[in-house]
């Protein structure tokens, strides 16, 4: 593996051990048995290499590099994981504690620890005695909570996608029905179901491509690894050991793995996934006597009832908040809808997810990696895999439950009808998925898997409709241009295709827009003042760049066409922009475009304010969430083009009427690999 640039500075974490936090019987002499095994080597832009005798010295070095880099965002991460997050951050994130607290409960993490496999157990082991004896070593460092981490609360966070399926369970919604007891809706037998409208979704998605031997000059195989997620979302590293880890890439803050990345024989890039395996159920819920039931089938069930304590920071010290919380074998209750109370359902595999995360690092072939996939603990995640013999590929999630194809499972399912139980999961044979296809190339971009390698892609007719809840999108299209476009790949042009500027989205969006401009009549109160905006969209060669002024409109005026039709948008089977483009009325596009200028004047002051003045981002301090400023100096960001098609967009929307704007958009890892016989590139 080439590494670029070291420095000359090799420290073994033994070398620092001050007396610091106190250290429990055996516990010092242990951290410094693992610390002497343990080289940590930087170079010259800070990123980590970690090199143990063993698999655990090289996890106990690379979460002590972690801690090194950024210990807050390792606890907050934890904090978060555990719902503890109220204990530092006060009430304010009560409700984000109860949303954990339903899924996570300590006892029973414990419980899982103790059936974990041995080997795992000696990783976790070595984890927290990273953090540990980081801790021990700068006590200068003050944890906002946990001061001594334990090897279970590795279990509580496993994955490492930028949001877990637990962030399905909508917070306003989760505190309407546990805030007060007037507010919850009495159990009845009937009412319907409903699901609120959805905002404008940020697609805070990745791109991922692999190409074949074939389609390359080298004749050897490229790994295209670009997630868009939050700024410093995850951290960059090396972790090597004698016993075959060799692994670089990005690890989320906290976790033991590469999340994403690379080995000297193969690499693996995750996208999130639009396949549907969280689910609702509406549950028909009775009163009998002084005791809840609910309906399944012919029967009626006891509903679980439990007590859930969630203590929170105030200026005069800890707080409790206790809550009585509601379950049924589905899961537990998060809101209501039409009198029905609402329950989730989701994959609950920690110890399968935690294994299949560290595992498939050490796999050494297409094989290798298939069988770590049998696990089926992935739940959010599409993967794209290239290798050193050649060999690309696109597996879907492995969670896949098997479900009853009649029933719309993007919205809640009737819960007493016994047919919308959940089944086996798919084997990996009946999931989407695509190896080594004629073409040469495979993409995703958070888009259906029915296009990943166009032509020879899984046929939609094939598989059921939870396999992809969305549809395609305008990257999508955009990836199949770029990559349909040569035969000669270098990771050169691999990259400068990954950052195509097209905003193809706008190819659809644009005329449409110009059409209902041009058959408005002349006396209508906004076309004066639309003319200029309209010439400058007419002009526009429809790709971004940091001078362009139509980019500025175009992403202002789509956000705001979406607002105006989005109840319809975001259910139609064409997809939003297809139902923007054809099924939008001209005033709908006219008015969005009158909302796009007048809030582009208000927000800078002109709506003549080129791209690279609102999608831009300034780290003002070292907080995980940068803070909001009305300086006149501060530098904004802006919304992603991701929506409308660019490949290299990346970012997250800000609130409406922030008039300089910090955003937590970004990219973390950006890579592109090269895998020949003997080396890595």
């Amino acid at each position: 593996m080439r590494i670029i640039a070291f420095l000359l500075v090799t420290a073994a974490c033994a070398t620092r051990a001050p007396a610091g936090a106190p250290a429990a019987g055996g516990d010092l002499e242990r951290w410094r048995r693992h610390a002497a095994q343990v080289t940590i080597v930087r170079d010259s832009w800070g990123i980590a290499h970690v090199h143990g005798r063993t698999d655990a010295d090289a996890v106990f070095g690379m979460i002590y590099a972690q801690a090194e880099d950024d210990f807050n965002r390792v606890e907050t991460n934890y904090l978060n994981s555990m719902g503890r997050l109220a204990e530092a951050e006060g009430d304010a994130a009560i409700w984000q504690d109860l949303r954990m607290k339903l899924f996570i409960n300590p006892d029973s993490m414990k419980a899982k620890y103790g059936a974990t496999p041995a080997w795992l157990r000696v990783l976790m082991g070595a984890w927290a005695d990273g953090l540990n004896f980081y801790l021990h070593s700068h006590p200068d460092v003050k944890p906002r909570v946990i001061t001594r981490f334990e090897p279970w609360m590795a279990l509580t966070f496993s994955e490492g996608s930028i949001g877990g399926d637990i962030e399905r369970v909508d917070l306003a919604e989760l505190e309407a029905f546990y805030g007060e007891q007037t507010s919850r809706p009495e159990p009845r037998t009937t009412g319907g179901r409903t699901v609120p409208p959805g905002a404008l979704r940020e697609p805070t998605g990745s791109n991922g491509f692999a190409i074949a031997p074939s389609n390359t000059r080298a004749g050897r195989a490229l790994l295209l690894i670009n997630p868009h997620t939050s700024f410093y979302f995850r951290s960059e590293l090396q972790m090597t050991s004698d016993e075959g880890l060799n692994a670089y890439g990005a690890a989320t803050w906290g976790q033991f793995f590469i999340y994403q990345g690379f080995n000297d024989r193969l690499g693996w890039m995750h996208t999130s996934s639009t396949v549907d395996v969280v689910d609702e159920f509406a549950e028909t819920v009775l009163r009998r006597d002084d005791r809840l039931v609910y309906r399944y089938g012919n029967e009626e069930r006891p509903v679980t009832v439990e007590r859930i304590t969630v203590p929170y920071r105030t200026g005069a010290g800890m707080a409790r908040r206790e809550f009585t919380v509601y379950r049924t074998h589905h899961g537990p209750i998060v809101r209501s809808a039409g009198g029905r109370w609402i329950a989730i359902r989701l994959m609950e595999k920690p110890i399968e997810a935690l294994s299949q995360s560290y595992l498939r690092t050490k796999a050494r072939n297409l094989t290798e990696f298939r069988k770590v996939l049998e696990l089926q603990a992935n739940s959010s995640n599409n993967t794209i895999y290239a290798d050193a013999d050649g060999n690309i590929a696109y597996f879907h999630p492995q969670f896949i439950p098997r479900r009853n194809d009649r029933f719309d499972w993007t919205r809640p399912v009737d819960g007493s009808d016994v047919a919308t139980e959940w089944g086996p999961l798919h084997p990996d044979e009946e999931d989407p998925h695509v190896v080594n296809p004629p073409n040469g190339w495979i993409q995703n971009t958070n888009n259906w898997p029915y296009s990943a390698a166009g032509p020879y892609s899984p046929k939609r007719d094939s598989f059921p409709r939870y396999m992809d809840a969305e549809g395609e999108n305008a990257r999508g299209v955009n990836a199949m241009r770029v990559l349909e476009a040569r035969k000669d790949f270098t990771p050169a042009t691999l990259r400068d295709a990954a950052y195509d500027t097209r905003l193809s989205a706008f190819e659809r969006l644009i005329p449409a827009l110009l059409a209902a401009f041009d058959q408005s009549s002349g006396n209508q109160p906004y076309t004066a003042k639309l003319a200029e905006p309209i010439a400058a969209l007419r002009q526009w060669d429809r790709r971004w760049s940091v001078e362009s002024v139509p980019t500025s409109l175009a992403v202002y005026w789509g956000e705001a066409l979406y607002q105006l039709v989005r109840a319809d948008a975001s259910a139609a089977p064409e997809g939003a922009i297809e139902y923007m483009a054809l099924r939008s009325t001209p005033d709908q596009r006219l008015d969005a475009l009158a909302t796009a200028v007048e809030r582009l004047t208000s927000d800078f002051g002109t709506w003549r304010t080129p791209w690279g003045e609102i999608n831009r981002f300034q780290r003002r301090t070292g907080d995980i969430v940068q803070p909001f400023s009305d300086s006149a100096t501060s530098l904004a960001v802006g919304f992603t083009s991701g929506m409308w098609g660019s490949l290299a967009a990346f970012g997250t929307a800000t609130p409406s009427g922030a008039k300089r704007r910090y955003g937590v958009g970004g990219n973390s890892f950006v890579a592109v690999v090269e895998f020949g016989r003997d080396s890595v590139r």
